[in-house]
């Protein structure tokens, strides 16, 4: 009998360790289920030695964007393929071209590095969908922004769909690692329409690439967190301290920033290089971006709610930021101030989760840290009898995204508490009392 029960907890064991351990680099995202960049690459022409294609980058993701200073993409080449001439974006090195006599190829190297080309490129060296420093915005967003194209000439490749090779291992950083990239696939060849819609052509071969995106492999620690606080209760719960690092624990002197006496890194430019590694502000939660949720008001059919983003980043100007939120009242907000907003539906009919972002030209840029880094909103939502309440927590979020990327909530039992009703009849009674007993005092003067 004990033999048989050894085996029975050790098969149960095997079994729990297969159901609920991950891998790091899995990258399902349940508010963005089909979310990916894909990478289409479009053989439009072939040359003596190879062929002209067009790159196209897709984020087909609803909130996560690609930051500056921007993307920059990877492969290793099948064969011994060089790039002669490229348009819309560049590799970031040449490599090694000495056996070339006459014409110079851009890129000689077996595993190039392609950057986005910068606005302001001359319009000869550009394409459509190019030359914005590799920032793509999310799709959800901005689709209309939310593609990336460059042109490459490639030699010393085959001139035939049957002796082409597609590239292998390729890799995207956006602008630090996070996304993992499957194999190319041949695809049907994509058909391009005319301006005037009366000619389709199409290309020669077209390839796809995949790329998905994980948080545990884009940092090693969270990069915001969220805080809490009510109008029915004076407690007001902070981040956890130390949600994305400490002060005193393992961190380099200059890692952070006292706001008292500024550091002279907050104010000079790295030109983009670091741009993506945080310099914050010194405090006890040590992220770059706080999301501050604040039951505001009661009323009689409505509640209110105000939330507030605050950047302590003073390396980050975030530009086109958004916040996804999770929350059972989203299917009631009636009223939104000073944010745009957009429903999402990752559980088909449910609508609880909703997308916020600034008004162009008006708050859609997020400040570095210092008296203008935060940003903030009101929210108008009705009340549904058969669910509302400000008991256990209910008011508050379930989940909240910056950018794509989960924040941190607060432990559930440090949530504001709603007063009991003992509490709450305690205090109107002794009011009461007070208030007859000046009443009468007044009363008492006159006679």
């Amino acid at each position: 009998m004990s033999l048989f029960r050894f085996f029975a907890s050790t098969i149960l064991l095997l079994f729990l360790i297969s159901c609920f351990s991950f891998s790091s680099t899995d990258a399902f995202d349940p508010l963005d289920p089909n979310g990916n960049i894909t990478i289409k690459w479009d053989v439009i022409s072939w040359t003596p030695d190879g062929y002209v294609a067009v790159v196209t980058m897709y984020n087909f993701q609803q909130y996560r964007h690609i930051q500056a200073p921007g993307w920059s993409l990877g492969w290793t080449w099948a064969k011994k393929e060089v790039i002669w001439t490229m348009v819309g974006g560049q590799t970031t090195e040449q490599g090694d071209c000495s056996k070339y006599k006459g014409n110079i190829p851009h890129c000689c190297k077996k595993d190039p590095t392609v950057v986005d080309m910068l606005p302001g490129t001359p319009y000869n060296q550009q394409i459509a969908n190019c030359c914005k420093g590799g920032v793509i915005n999310s799709w959800g967003q901005d689709p209309a922004t939310a593609v990336s194209s460059f042109q490459v000439s490639v030699g010393a490749a085959g001139t035939t769909n049957k002796t082409v090779r597609v590239p292998k291992n390729f890799t995207l950083k956006a602008p630090g690692p996070g996304y993992t990239c499957g194999p190319a696939k041949i695809v049907k060849p994509t058909k391009f329409v005319s301006a005037d819609g009366r000619r389709v052509t199409q290309a020669m071969m077209t390839w796809n690439v995949t790329c998905t995106y994980s948080q545990f492999l884009a940092q090693k620690t969270p990069t915001c967190c969220v805080s809490l606080s009510s109008f029915y209760n004076d407690t007001i719960v902070p981040c956890p301290t130390c949600t994305c690092g400490c002060q005193s624990n393992g961190t380099q002197r200059g890692s952070c920033v006292d706001p008292e006496t500024p550091h002279l890194a907050s104010v000079v430019s790295d030109h983009g290089k670091k741009n993506y590694v945080p310099l914050v502000q010194c405090t006890k939660h040590m992220c770059p971006i706080r999301i501050h949720w604040h039951v505001k008001l009661n009323y009689k059919e409505y509640w209110r709610v105000k939330i507030t983003i605050t950047n302590f980043n003073y390396r980050m100007n975030y530009t086109q930021w958004n916040l996804v939120v999770q929350h059972p009242n989203f299917d009631n907000l009636t009223t939104l101030f000073s944010f745009n907003y957009k429903s999402l539906t990752p559980y088909g009919s449910i609508n609880d989760t909703a997308m916020l972002w600034g008004v162009k030209f008006y708050n859609d840029l997020l400040m570095q840290a210092g008296p203008s880094g935060n940003v903030q909103s009101e929210l108008l939502f009705r009340k549904d009898a058969s669910t509302f309440t400000f008991e256990k927590g209910w008011a508050f979020p379930h989940r909240i995204y910056f950018n794509g990327d989960n924040c941190v909530m607060p432990p559930p039992d440090a949530y504001p508490y709603l007063p009991n009703a003992g509490s709450r009849w305690e205090v109107s009674l002794i009011t009461l009392v007070v208030t007859l007993m000046s009443s009468m005092a007044v009363v008492l003067t006159y006679i």
